[in-house]
Order: structure tokens, then C-alpha cells, then sequence
């Protein structure tokens, strides 16, 4: 139940993380940082990964630039050319086939009359000239009754001259939007001039009026009824103003009827086969007509990707016409303006996400020409909805998220990485293929990272914490520092091994088996435990360094490495306390009956791993820790509570001691000398302190071997305390050895036949 339990609140949590980076990526993505941020580098990352594709070949660049200025023998700046070499282009154009010749130059101030005029009559001529119109932004305060109530930007149009805007046969401006200082969005209808259709939208439209009659049909056949063509009226102003307000018309119709886009789109291509230039014509009129007003660049590639050609290839030398070996413009549209493939300072040149090392960028001109291209095939860049890409920020961060949070770092990661990898292919396949532009930057250089930290961090703190709970856990069995040492990853079991200097204490529940005897095992486990957590405390008050639960006994050592009387002094008082815990939790127990046995000893210890196959426990070992052992057991013989070998306690004057003489324990090659402790000697009653120095004069005695004075000695004692088991023992063996003395081995060491 735990562990299902730990499983789904992780799951949960990775939900959490992955829910967090999906947000996250939403909220930097709808910001003005982030729409940038994809801008300038997601889109960019797409066109760089794409390279260069091949432009649509009815378009066509004829470039102005310093060289035809040199080759011509004009002034280097293009405004100052006559204007009459302009006439001499649009003828050769004509000349060539050109279907639509679009002008991206201001003409929108007199010049030399006679000059003005040749132009105008060769635009009239070619019936198929596009001239630019500039926009002029004005800003004017806005007043009320007592004070200034701010400002209004107001932008109009700035037409040619009239006699060229009289001929022309379309106008149009051409205003470039900006994010940052790139260029990559432009409009087909400019609001802010009253929905005036831009030069590459009124270029599409005079391109395509050789389906007009079929446009006008599809119009008139599902709902656009109003519209008939070019308005007669208008038309009368000029073929522009015609053009324009025509334009103007079906753009309402459109805005009106949303039902329209789709109704033209299936009745397309009922006509003539599929695919047919009428149908790819008409599908670019209802893209333009249907599609929105603001629309993203689809660049062909760098500077030139557009087939460009110099001006001066069709300016005629003389009245022979233009050079044979200029290409044929056939149902082209040529597009004329400033345009230089080598030169960095060029005017009107704009970056994008293609300006190069060099330093030479799209030219204004060729943006127009792509933008017409992009309308031609009805494929310009094409972005998702915003609820789509909402819905994509929070898949791919809510699976990058999840993946790095629940899976182990070694796999989360490399996999975190494939799905990022995947997500991108996918994005360039997308932006390849269908020209789509999906989130990139976002996901994959904002949501990664933050998946991989968030993930990363929150497994960290994970495994720091699972560490810690193993350490806790572990604390349960082993001592703090080996539980610390198991969890690091270059553990090493060999060195928590190690011999110290240190002292022992035993210490078991007397009358275990008894206690035991049918008492079921639970129960007989919850007793056992209560004891021990009974005794613990006062080992832990005191310091000890290790403990050791076996059975229903207690080993434990402290550390005396140091040489100081610290670590036996611990001890030493441990033990009085837990002489007092046994009997207060016997109390607690009244059915019980404990008595308190508990035995020390101080010398060298092996502290560290022991058992085998496959099993082992961190122990105690060594000659200290069993005699420790032993002497408690002594405490049954001699029915004292606290024993101690002499080494435990020299030095230590604040304790009541009484020597209980020598002692050869069971299976011990030498004799120790061991002790009584019976207080701290500021809690030490008057009869303790007369019992023990009677009894050591006593002991005294005994040692010398004067049996006779000893038992006087002795039996004295035990008539002021007649339950004092060690008087009785030695009583006993001075009343012996009086009437016969054991010969060979000394007498007055004590010789334990048993454990």
C-alpha cells in the first residue's frame, strides 16, 4: 500500500513537472520576449536547416545598381536619373513579353516634364505598370475642452505625379513590418490606409486578369453578387482607381461572407482540368482575397534566390531594339528596384533571416518580388493557431517534463533528447514540405532545459531524500557514520573496519526463558523492544558509539581512541543508569521480576563487518567485549548489578567502588581484577560507603591469606548486611581454606568453571 502509494504521488509530481514546463513554455511564448524569441530564432533555425529553394519563374528582378549606373553612363544614384530611361525599360520589357511590370521607386515629385511625360506615355503604352505608392505617417495632438488628451497616429497615402498616376494601370504602397531590426512579415491589404491592396497584391491581380471572366462567374455564382468587375466609374478616374476599388469590393465580399473561401474553392477546376494555370491563378486570387491582411515571408533563400537581372540588359543602345541575348519575359512579372548582390551600402536593403557574413541583404524589391511569389502559389508561410501551438507547448513540455522527472537521468535525458530531436524534424519536415511554421525555439531551446532542470533538480532532491530515508532507516541497525558510509557511491566495506581502543558493556534480561515460556512471539517482540528502548536511552544520553541488540542482550562500546578517561567515564555512568532503567521498567512490569546485571571492560575492539555468505552485521569483536560478557554473568554469582574490570574505572575518583578481589573467568588465560561500582560518590549513602571500605580491608586480608582475620573481617560485615552476596561468597571460602588451603595455584584468585 506504501509503495503504491509513493508510486502515484511520483507520478503525480512528474505530472506536475511536466504541466509546469508546458506552462512555462505557453507563458514565455505568448509573451512579447518569446514571440520574438521564436521569431528571430526558431524561424530563422527553419530557413537556415531548409537552405536555399527555388523561386516560382514568373517572377523576375531587374536590378538597380552602381554597375548599371557605369554601364549606362548615369549618375550613381538612381534618383537622379532622367526618367525618360525608364521609358526606354518598359518598352524593352514589352518588348520581351513582360506581363506585369511593377516599379518599386518613388515617382511621387516632378521632374523634368518632357521626361515625365515619355514615361507616362510608355506606361499608357504598356498597359501592365505598377507604380508605387509612398505612406507618409503624420502624428496630431488630440484636444479636449481644457487640456491636451494625447496624440493620434495618422498615416496617407503619397501617389505618383498625376500624369503617371493617371497611366499607371495599378498603385499600390509597399510597408514592411519590422520585429527587432529583421524583416520577415509583410502586409496584402494595409488597414491603416484604408485597406489599400500593396503593390504584390495588385501585381497578382492585373497578372491574373486573364480569368477575370471566370473570377467574376465564381463570384457572382455563390453570393459576391454586387461585384461586376472593374466599376466603370473608377475606371474612368483611372485604370489604378479602378483596379483598386474593384479590389476593395471583392475584399468586403470576403469579409462578409466567411462561407465564401471554401464555396470558390470547391467550384474551382469544375471548368478545366486540375491544375491548369486558370486554376492556379484563380486559387492565388481567392488566397489573396480569403487570407489575412498581415502574412509571413516565405523566403526563397539569400539575396539573388529571385531570378535578378540587370536594368541595363533591356535598355536599347539605339533605335534597333533591345539586345537579342535578353531573356524572355513571357507571362513574367518583372519587378524593378534597387538591387545589389555585392555591394553592403545599397539603399533600400532590409535584413532577414538570410543576410549573410557579408553583410548584403534582401533588397526592398526583391521582399515585394517574394511576397508576389508567396501569393502566386498561394504558399506563403503559414502559422498555427494559437490554441494549436498552445496545445503543442503543453504536450512537449508536459512529455519532456514527465519523461525527465520519472525516468532514472541516465535514460530520461538521452530520451528527453530524442523527443526534442523528433519534435524538430518533424518542425522542419512540416516547414519544408507544407510550409508550416511550428514552435521551435520554444520547445527546444527553452521547455529542454527547463524540463532537464526542473526534472533533474526534482530528482535530485528526490534521491536526496530516498538517501536520507535509507539513512534513517539504516541508522535503525547500523551506527550513524556506516549508515552515512553505505550511501556513498564509493563505499567501501573494508574501511568502516578498524581496532580501536574502547570500552564494552554487556548486559542481557535475566530470566529470559522463563519470561519466554510461552509468551507468543509478537508479544514476546514488543516486550523485548519496549526493554531495549528503556535501555537505549541512557546509552544514547551518554554518548555511546555503537550498539548492539542480540537476542535479549545489549553490546555496545564507546570509542576511546582519544587516551582520555572520557569514553570509560560514559561508560561507566551508562551503566548506573541502565541499573536503574531495568529496575524501573521491572517495576513497570511488575510480573517480570529483573534484576539488573550489567558487566564492562576496557581494552582493545574490533569495530566493523562480520558474518558470511552473503550475509554479514556490523559487530563487536574482541577479547574486551567478551569479558565484558562475563563479567556480567558474574553478576549472578555475586547478585550485584554493575561489575567492571579494574582498567574500566582507574583514575575515575568520583565513583564508589568496591573491589571484588581476582577473578580467572571462564575460558580467560590471566586473571582480572574486577570491581563493584555501586554509585557516583555524591549519591552514595553512608552504609555504601562504610560497606565498601569494611569490605576492602577485608578483601585485603583475604588477599594475604590470613584466613582467620579475613573471616572476622567478613563476617562482621555480613552481620550489618546480611544480604550482601559477595561477603557470604568470600565468607564462605575463608571458613574452606581454613581448614584446608588449596596447594598449587593461588587461593585467592577466583577460578570461574563456568560462563
Amino acid at each position: 500500500m506504501t509503495w503504491g502509494t509513493d508510486r502515484v504521488r511520483r507520478w503525480l509530481k512528474g505530472l506536475c513537472v511536466g504541466i509546469a514546463t508546458g506552462l512555462g513554455g505557453i507563458a514565455l511564448a505568448f509573451s512579447p520576449l518569446g514571440a520574438d524569441f521564436e521569431t528571430t530564432v526558431g524561424l530563422t533555425w527553419l530557413y537556415k536547416a531548409r537552405g536555399t529553394i527555388e523561386a516560382p519563374p514568373e517572377v523576375v528582378v531587374v536590378a538597380i545598381n552602381k554597375r548599371t549606373a557605369r554601364q549606362l553612363g548615369l549618375p550613381d544614384e538612381p534618383v537622379d536619373w532622367p526618367r525618360s530611361i525608364h521609358a526606354r525599360l518598359i518598352d524593352g520589357l514589352v518588348e520581351q513579353g513582360a506581363s506585369v511590370i511593377v516599379f518599386d521607386l518613388h515617382f511621387d515629385r516632378p521632374k523634368s516634364p518632357q521626361d515625365d511625360v515619355l514615361l507616362a506615355d510608355a506606361i499608357s503604352r504598356a498597359g501592365r505598370v505598377v507604380l508605387f505608392e509612398r505612406i507618409a505617417g503624420d502624428v496630431r495632438p488630440l484636444h479636449g475642452p481644457a487640456q491636451n488628451r494625447g496624440v493620434v497616429h495618422k498615416e496617407q497615402l503619397v501617389p505618383p505625379i498625376p500624369v503617371l498616376a493617371a497611366a499607371a494601370k495599378g498603385l499600390g504602397p509597399f510597408p514592411l513590418p519590422k520585429i527587432e531590426i529583421a524583416v520577415n512579415q509583410y502586409w496584402s491589404f494595409k488597414a491603416s490606409v484604408g485597406d489599400a491592396p500593396t503593390l504584390p497584391a495588385v501585381a497578382l491581380q492585373i497578372y491574373a486578369q486573364e480569368t477575370n471572366d471566370e473570377w467574376l462567374r465564381l463570384l457572382t455564382r455563390f453570393g459576391a453578387n454586387h461585384i461586376a468587375g472593374v466599376p466603370a466609374q473608377a475606371e474612368a478616374r483611372s485604370p489604378a482607381s479602378g483596379v483598386r476599388e474593384m479590389m476593395s469590393n471583392v475584399r468586403l465580399a470576403f469579409r462578409a461572407d466567411p462561407a465564401l473561401d471554401k464555396k470558390i474553392r470547391e467550384g474551382i477546376g469544375r471548368g478545366q482540368g486540375p491544375g491548369s494555370k486558370d486554376d492556379r491563378l484563380l486559387t492565388a486570387l481567392l488566397g489573396l482575397y480569403a487570407g489575412d491582411d498581415h502574412r509571413f515571408l516565405k523566403f526563397y533563400g539569400p539575396a539573388g534566390s529571385i531570378h535578378t537581372i540587370p536594368y541595363h540588359t533591356f535598355i536599347a543602345p539605339t533605335d534597333a531594339g533591345v539586345d537579342r541575348d535578353a531573356p524572355d519575359l513571357t507571362n513574367k512579372v518583372v519587378f524593378v528596384g534597387y538591387s545589389d548582390l555585392y555591394e553592403p551600402d545599397t539603399p533600400d536593403r532590409y535584413v532577414t533571416v538570410f543576410t549573410g557574413s557579408d553583410g548584403v541583404d534582401l533588397s526592398g524589391v526583391e521582399i515585394a518580388a517574394t511576397a508576389f511569389g508567396n501569393l502566386l502559389t498561394d504558399g506563403g508561410l503559414r502559422t498555427i493557431g494559437w490554441i494549436s501551438e498552445w496545445w503543442i507547448l503543453l504536450a512537449i513540455g508536459g512529455v519532456l517534463g514527465v519523461v525527465v522527472y520519472l525516468l532514472p537521468a541516465m535514460v530520461g535525458v538521452p530520451f528527453a533528447l530524442l523527443v526534442a530531436a523528433l519534435y524538430a524534424a518533424t518542425a522542419q519536415y512540416a516547414f519544408n514540405s507544407a510550409d508550416l511554421w511550428l514552435p521551435l525555439a520554444t520547445p527546444v531551446l527553452a521547455q529542454l532545459p527547463m524540463a532537464l532542470l526542473i526534472g533533474l533538480l526534482g530528482q535530485y532532491a528526490l534521491e536526496r531524500r530516498q538517501k536520507q530515508l535509507v539513512t534513517a532507516n539504516i541508522k535503525h541497525y547500523v551506527p550513524e557514520h556506516v549508515a552515512s558510509a553505505l550511501t556513498r557511491p564509493d563505499f567501501d566495506l573494508d574501511s568502516l573496519n578498524k581496532v580501536v581502543r574502547g570500552t564494552c558493556l554487556a548486559t542481557d534480561m535475566s530470566g529470559f526463558t522463563r519470561i519466554a515460556d510461552g509468551m507468543p512471539p509478537n508479544a514476546l517482540a514488543h516486550l523485548m523492544n519496549a526493554y531495549f528502548e528503556a535501555l537505549a536511552m541512557p546509552l544514547i544520553r551518554n554518548h555511546v558509539d555503537f550498539r548492539e541488540f542480540r537476542a535479549d542482550a545489549i553490546m555496545c562500546a564507546w570509542d576511546g581512541s582519544q587516551a582520555d578517561d572520557m569514553a570509560r567515564e560514559r561508560a561507566v555512568f551508562a551503566g548506573l543508569e541502565v541499573v536503574d532503567a531495568i529496575n524501573q521498567f521491572s517495576q513497570a512490569h511488575g510480573s517480570l521480576d529483573l534484576n539488573a546485571r550489567v558487566g564492562l571492560d576496557d581494552g582493545p575492539i574490533y569495530l566493523g563487518h562480520a558474518g558470511g555468505g552473503g550475509q554479514i552485521t556490523y559487530s563487536i569483536l574482541g577479547d574486551c567485549a567478551n569479558t565484558a560478557s562475563r563479567i556480567e554473568n558474574l553478576n549472578k554469582q555475586m547478585e550485584t548489578h554493575l561489575l567492571a574490570t579494574a582498567a574500566v574505572v582507574a583514575g575515575l575518583d568520583s565513583l564508589l567502588i568496591r573491589p571484588l578481589g581476582r577473578f580467572h573467568l571462564f575460558g580467560k588465560s590471566d586473571p582480572s581484577s574486577v570491581v563493584e561500582i555501586l554509585a557516583k560518590k555524591t549519591d552514595a549513602t553512608d552504609e555504601e560507603i562504610d560497606k565498601c571500605a569494611r569490605f576492602a580491608e577485608a578483601l585485603q586480608a583475604y588477599n594475604r591469606r590470613q584466613w582467620v582475620e579475613a573471616t572476622k573481617f567478613f563476617a562482621a560485615i555480613l552481620s550489618e548486611f546480611p544480604k550482601d552476596r559477595p561477603t557470604h561468597f568470600y565468607l564462605e571460602r575463608c571458613q574452606r581454606y581454613r581448614k584446608d588451603e588449596p596447594s598449587g595455584n593461588d587461593p585467592t584468585i577466583i577460578r570461574m568453571e563456568s560462563k
